[in-house]
């Protein structure tokens, strides 16, 4: 996983410098109706870094054409500049590269209630798991793009 000062060399400090963080990495996804009638709860529109809109759309087709599309229930964000929960480093959510799904039954250091499947489709096409992180730092919900 890329330290904060890597990610901050890669794109500019959102905290500091929003705007043109803004304008240079982060567009609206337009959510393909085939994957909002698959999966009802996702958005229309996503705000996201530019750099994980065919990746996610990836992953989510991949889940749809396993049939493993149907564990995700709530769609809980992206971008959010703020600080990582329990730490003063900035969150990959600062950056637009990570997104939260079920929030409320894989939350922050609690029980990770995915199927082995479905965090094995996210891991092959390329993203990171915090349902892998440890005890301490566990965080179901969060599914983090690190190959840019």
């Amino acid at each position: 996983m890329k330290t904060q000062a890597q990610l901050i060399k890669q794109f500019g400090n959102p905290e500091v410098s929003r705007l043109p963080f803004e304008n240079k990495w982060m567009k609206v996804w337009i959510v393909p109706a085939d994957i909002r009638e698959a999966i009802p709860c996702m958005p229309a529109k996503i705000y996201l870094n530019r750099l994980i809109e065919v990746p996610l759309n990836m992953a989510l087709r991949k889940l749809i054409a396993l049939g493993l599309h149907t564990e995700i229930k709530t769609w809980d964000g992206c971008f959010n500049i703020r600080k990582k929960r329990g730490s003063s480093g900035i969150s990959a959510h600062a950056f637009g590269i990570a997104v939260d799904i079920n929030a409320a039954t894989n939350p922050f250091r609690g029980a990770v209630t995915w199927s082995k499947p479905f965090l094995k489709v996210w891991r092959d096409t390329g993203w990171i798991c915090g349902a892998d992180w440890s005890a301490a730092s566990r965080d179901g919900m969060h599914f983090q793009w690190e190959r840019y």
